[in-house]
Protein backbone atom coordinates (compact mmCIF):
# COMPACT_ATOMS: atom_id res chain seq x y z
CA UNK A 1 0.00 0.00 0.00
CA UNK A 2 1.33 3.29 -0.81
CA UNK A 3 0.30 6.73 -0.29
CA UNK A 4 1.13 9.90 -2.55
CA UNK A 5 0.24 13.30 -1.00
CA UNK A 6 1.12 16.49 -3.26
CA UNK A 7 -0.40 20.06 -3.80
CA UNK A 8 1.32 21.88 -0.73
CA UNK A 9 2.90 25.55 -1.49
CA UNK A 10 2.94 28.61 -0.18
CA UNK A 11 -0.31 30.71 -0.16
CA UNK A 12 -0.77 34.39 1.33
CA UNK A 13 -3.62 34.48 4.27
CA UNK A 14 -7.34 34.21 3.15
CA UNK A 15 -5.96 32.10 0.09
CA UNK A 16 -6.42 28.38 -0.93
CA UNK A 17 -4.91 25.55 -1.46
CA UNK A 18 -5.98 21.59 -2.49
CA UNK A 19 -3.84 18.46 -1.10
CA UNK A 20 -4.33 15.51 -3.10
CA UNK A 21 -3.49 11.73 -2.00
CA UNK A 22 -2.97 9.09 -4.37
CA UNK A 23 -3.41 5.64 -2.95
CA UNK A 24 -2.18 2.33 -4.33
CA UNK A 25 -2.83 -1.24 -3.37
CA UNK A 26 -6.71 -0.36 -1.33
CA UNK A 27 -9.66 1.23 -2.58
CA UNK A 28 -10.65 4.58 -0.99
CA UNK A 29 -14.04 3.65 -0.84
CA UNK A 30 -13.66 0.34 1.29
CA UNK A 31 -11.05 2.45 4.62
CA UNK A 32 -11.49 5.31 6.63
CA UNK A 33 -8.98 7.98 5.15
CA UNK A 34 -7.24 10.82 6.94
CA UNK A 35 -5.84 13.71 6.79
CA UNK A 36 -3.39 14.80 9.53
CA UNK A 37 -0.77 17.91 10.22
CA UNK A 38 2.62 18.47 11.74
CA UNK A 39 3.98 22.13 12.12
CA UNK A 40 7.66 22.29 13.21
CA UNK A 41 8.42 21.55 16.85
CA UNK A 42 4.84 20.42 17.81
CA UNK A 43 2.65 16.72 17.22
CA UNK A 44 1.39 15.83 14.66
CA UNK A 45 -2.73 16.81 14.87
CA UNK A 46 -5.74 14.93 13.04
CA UNK A 47 -7.54 17.54 10.78
CA UNK A 48 -10.08 15.57 8.57
CA UNK A 49 -11.32 11.70 8.09
CA UNK A 50 -13.41 10.36 6.03
CA UNK A 51 -15.45 7.36 6.60
CA UNK A 52 -16.08 4.62 3.78
CA UNK A 53 -19.80 5.89 3.60
CA UNK A 54 -18.78 9.38 2.84
CA UNK A 55 -19.34 10.32 6.67
CA UNK A 56 -16.59 13.08 7.31
CA UNK A 57 -15.14 14.03 10.99
CA UNK A 58 -13.35 17.96 11.46
CA UNK A 59 -11.17 19.42 13.72
CA UNK A 60 -12.88 22.63 15.18
CA UNK A 61 -10.46 25.05 13.86
CA UNK A 62 -10.86 23.92 10.11
CA UNK A 63 -14.76 23.38 10.29
CA UNK A 64 -16.20 25.37 7.44
CA UNK A 65 -12.87 26.37 5.90
CA UNK A 66 -11.50 22.47 5.27
CA UNK A 67 -13.65 19.64 3.16
CA UNK A 68 -12.57 16.55 2.76
CA UNK A 69 -13.19 14.83 -0.39
CA UNK A 70 -12.87 11.76 -2.47
CA UNK A 71 -12.83 9.96 -5.96
CA UNK A 72 -13.36 6.64 -5.74
CA UNK A 73 -12.53 6.17 -9.53
CA UNK A 74 -9.12 7.21 -8.68
CA UNK A 75 -8.26 5.94 -5.39
CA UNK A 76 -7.60 10.04 -4.91
CA UNK A 77 -8.80 11.68 -1.66
CA UNK A 78 -8.45 15.85 -1.30
CA UNK A 79 -8.68 18.43 0.88
CA UNK A 80 -9.53 21.43 -0.17
CA UNK A 81 -8.43 23.94 2.07
CA UNK A 82 -9.85 27.66 2.00
CA UNK A 83 -9.81 31.10 4.13
CA UNK A 84 -6.46 29.30 4.88
CA UNK A 85 -4.28 31.22 7.86
CA UNK A 86 -0.71 31.08 9.22
CA UNK A 87 -1.54 28.93 11.75
CA UNK A 88 -2.40 26.50 9.37
CA UNK A 89 0.90 25.98 8.40
CA UNK A 90 2.39 22.88 8.55
CA UNK A 91 3.63 19.40 6.82
CA UNK A 92 -0.11 17.46 6.02
CA UNK A 93 -0.32 13.80 5.62
CA UNK A 94 -2.50 11.86 4.17
CA UNK A 95 -2.97 8.23 6.42
CA UNK A 96 -5.20 4.97 5.30
CA UNK A 97 -7.34 2.75 7.95
CA UNK A 98 -6.32 -0.68 6.68
CA UNK A 99 -9.69 -2.00 8.27
CA UNK A 100 -11.89 -3.03 5.34
CA UNK A 101 -14.70 -1.32 5.75
CA UNK A 102 -14.68 -0.42 9.41
CA UNK A 103 -17.92 -0.33 11.45
CA UNK A 104 -18.97 2.88 13.35
CA UNK A 105 -17.26 3.58 16.45
CA UNK A 106 -17.10 6.47 18.69
CA UNK A 107 -15.58 9.47 16.83
CA UNK A 108 -12.80 9.40 18.44
CA UNK A 109 -11.54 6.39 16.55
CA UNK A 110 -11.43 9.05 13.55
CA UNK A 111 -9.16 11.44 14.89
CA UNK A 112 -6.54 8.76 16.76
CA UNK A 113 -3.25 8.48 14.72
CA UNK A 114 -3.02 5.05 16.21
CA UNK A 115 -5.82 3.78 13.96
CA UNK A 116 -3.74 4.50 10.72
CA UNK A 117 -2.09 2.17 9.26
CA UNK A 118 -0.34 3.50 6.28
CA UNK A 119 1.14 7.24 5.58
CA UNK A 120 1.92 9.57 2.76
CA UNK A 121 5.08 11.43 3.10
CA UNK A 122 3.66 14.35 3.66
CA UNK A 123 3.58 17.70 1.65
CA UNK A 124 4.58 21.44 3.16
CA UNK A 125 2.01 23.67 3.36
CA UNK A 126 2.87 27.48 4.35
CA UNK A 127 0.86 30.45 4.63
CA UNK A 128 2.40 33.78 5.12
CA UNK A 129 0.67 36.73 6.52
Amino acid sequence: VQLQASGGGLVQAGGSLRLSCAVSGRSVSNHVMGWFRQAPGKEREFVASMRSNGRTFYMDSVKGRFVISRDNAKDTIYLQMDSLKPEDTAVYFCALDATFRSPWRESDYYSDRSTYDYWGQGTQVTVSS
